[in-house]
């Protein structure tokens, strides 16, 4: 049986020690959950598996025989692919989706391209997995989960043996998930080794047969999928018991601040809804409901059709996102890293970003300020970071989002909309994203919740709207909503 094992594995950075004599196998034919918080270890112990780190000890062994892995080239060249939950890094948006499929094919070809051929090839492997893509389509065009099929699909035709799985379901709707997951299990039954490494439990325990726990660069344990509970490895990665998964703080509700009515524009169809000071409002919807749209709408990013936004009693029309702020409305988007932060950006400068004008006057940054409010900030919402000049997209995802939630902090701003503020977060900093919402609460702000994850709106939201096909079809309190009547709703029942 083909095993990769890592043994002994260490990893300094300026003297930190991220990875402490870690041992991680994956078996042929078996999935291998690779869990723990932000700061674990995770991420870099594949990326010494992947070659984009050179290891500072230990060996990896596949086979029985030790691999010197020094170059994302060695580790393609042993069979091991990544599917990278930032889709767009690992993409080349110019390039057609057939294009994207071979790429590595493309680059090793002599001669002239045969584009029937090439697409032909593709629209093959797409269809074995039953995607249905157009092969001609330039990924830039795609949507999100797309992306990630088309990164699935190049790695099963790249001859791969193993193949890391990072976030997977992250950006894909349910039905996709359920394809996903019989793709792994194809996957599985060819003798592959799957190291699936996701934040969602409930999926850890349904496709796995093995979880192994990081904390703080190290290996805490690893146990058959059957041998464990959610609760245990909860337990593992934090280093202690997680019994309130949604910390709720109870804060009294006050006036409107905001009201939207017959709201028309794209993919909205109509929306209305309220938000009063101290509450939590969760929209909630399948993928595909319109709930992102709403958001961009409400910041000014789309354009309007039809309908009213009233914010403190005046009504407005905002037209662009700057407007949107000068009104008091801020958003933390989706997509953080494409429109939530500046990755090549400092943590500083991320944090100040929204508030530049304090701290540059006659156009000129006022370092030592920015610095002070930036450690400020990090100290409230405690973002690891080496220091306040490190580059935001050496974060973790937890930490980029606390970034990008940090630098509207400072602003004037009373309505704080999110949307899917926990994708790709772990555990640890999920909790601390709740308490930071339930503590904007606490200070009077409105806050609007965008998320298909039905539990975690359950948990922190105080009244629900559910959206289908572009329409709020549904109000429910906290007391009468449940996980089957959001679904009712979100599916279409009336």
């Amino acid at each position: 049986m083909t095993t990769l094992q890592m043994n002994g594995i260490m990893k300094q950075f300026s003297g930190v020690p991220a990875l402490r004599s870690v041992d991680f196998e994956v078996k042929a034919g078996e999935v291998h959950a690779l869990l723990g918080a932000n700061g674990a270890g995770k991420s870099t112990l594949m990326k010494i598996l992947t070659g984009a780190y050179v290891a500072d000890g230990g060996s990896i062994v596949i086979d029985g025989r030790e691999a010197a892995i020094q170059s994302p080239q060695d580790a393609k060249a042993l069979g091991i692919q990544c599917v990278y939950q930032e889709v767009d890094t690992a993409l080349i948006p110019y390039l057609s989706v057939a294009e994207n499929i071979l790429l590595d094919r493309q680059i090793q070809a002599k001669g002239l391209i045969s584009w029937r051929r090439l697409y032909e090839e593709a629209e093959a492997i797409l269809a074995r997995f039953g995607f249905s893509i157009p092969v001609k389509k330039q990924v830039e065009a795609c949507t999100l989960s797309e992306k990630q099929l088309i990164l699935i699909a190049r790695a099963t035709v790249q001859q791969a043996r193993f193949i890391i799985f990072d976030e997977p379901t992250a950006p894909l709707s349910n039905t996709e998930t359920e394809r996903l997951f019989q793709i792994i299990e194809q996957c599985k039954q060819a003798g592959l080794g799957i190291i699936y490494i996701s934040h969602r439990l409930p999926e850890i325990f349904q496709i796995c047969d093995r979880i192994t726990v990081m904390r703080d660069g190290q290996r805490i344990s690893t146990k058959e999928t059957a041998d464990t509970t959610m609760d245990e490895v909860i337990a593992a990665m934090l280093g202690k018991t997680f019994s309130e998964e949604f910390p709720k703080t109870q804060v009294p509700i006050g006036e409107t601040i905001l009201e939207v009515k017959n709201a028309r524009g794209g993919k909205v169809r109509r929306a209305d809804l309220h938000v009063r000071e101290g509450e939590i409002v969760g929209v909630v919807g399948l993928v595909g409901a319109g709930k992102t749209e709403l958001a961009r709408l409400l910041f000014g990013a789309d354009e309007w059709e039809d309908g009213k936004l009233i914010v403190n009693g005046r009504a407005l029309r905002l037209r662009t996102p700057k407007e949107a702020v000068q009104a008091g409305i801020v958003l933390v988007p989706e997509e953080r890293r494409k429109e939530g932060i500046f990755v090549e950006e400092s943590v500083a400068r991320n944090l100040s970003v929204a508030t530049l004008a304090k701290w540059s006057p006659r156009g000129f940054v006022k370092q030592r300020l920015e610095s002070e409010q930036a450690e400020k900030i990090v100290r409230k919402l405690g973002v690891k970071t080496a220091g306040i000049r490190q580059p935001v997209g050496h974060l973790s995802g937890g930490n980029q989002q606390k970034v990008a939630i940090g630098k509207w902090l400072d602003t004037d701003a009373r309505i704080f909309m999110f949307d899917e503020p926990t994708k790709g977060v772990d555990i640890g900093a999920k909790s601390d994203i709740y308490r930071l919402i339930g503590s904007l609460a606490a200070e009077k702000k409105g806050i609007l919740y965008f998320s298909c994850e039905f539990p975690e709106v359950l948990g922190i939201a105080d009244r629900i709207l559910v959206m289908f096909e572009g329409q709020i079809v549904k109000e429910l309190s906290r007391e009468e909503a449940t996980q089957e009547s959001i679904m009712y709703y979100a599916s279409g029942g009336e």
